[in-house]
């Protein structure tokens, strides 16, 4: 049974990183780069119930954070970015 999920995990972590790298926005970039984090705890959090190890629950958790506070770094940069492009065009143009 664990290992179905596992198997089903890394499918669906497989269909993000294809969506991260043929995505047509950046928006849709960034949410498969979410869900892959999202899955990387999940498959953490499954791997340390099947070896026994609750000290990887500690690592999924601290991953699950810094994939969150990485990506709303990220996406902030992105829109101070589109605005700061569409002053410059109002300036500019």
């Amino acid at each position: 049974m664990y290992l179905v999920v596992s198997i089903a995990i890394l499918i669906t972590m497989a269909l993000a990183l294809v969506r991260a790298l043929l995505g047509p926005s950046v928006y849709d970039r960034m949410l498969a780069v979410n869900m892959f984090g999202t899955k990387t705890v999940l498959l953490l959090s499954v791997i340390a119930f099947l070896y026994g190890r609750p000290d990887f629950l500690d690592l999924a958790l601290a991953y699950a954070l810094i994939n969150f506070v990485g990506v709303l770094a990220v996406l902030e940069f992105f829109q101070s970015r589109s605005i700061r492009r569409a002053a410059d065009r109002v300036d500019g143009g």
